[in-house]
């Protein structure tokens, strides 16, 4: 599998801290920010649907955070 492209950089990246407050380098780099406006509209789509077409509503809320993406430049 390859590696997605990170678009946006990270939401909610984790570092490894030391007791002495310093980081060993390693941690989990957390969800990108685009998947994170992804999920945030997916939420808002879906409200009141009785039969969602996930397919499209994916779609759609990666456009919604791809604007929202590029709003914030």
């Amino acid at each position: 599998m390859t590696q997605p492209e990170i678009i946006g950089g990270f939401a909610f990246p984790q570092t490894d801290f030391l007791e002495d407050g310093s980081t060993t380098g390693y941690g989990e780099p957390g969800m990108t920010l685009r998947d994170y406006f992804a999920a945030k509209a997916m939420q808002g789509f879906m409200v009141g649907v009785e039969m969602p077409r996930f397919d499209n509503i994916a779609k759609v809320a990666y456009e919604m955070a791809d604007a929202m993406l590029e709003a914030r430049k």
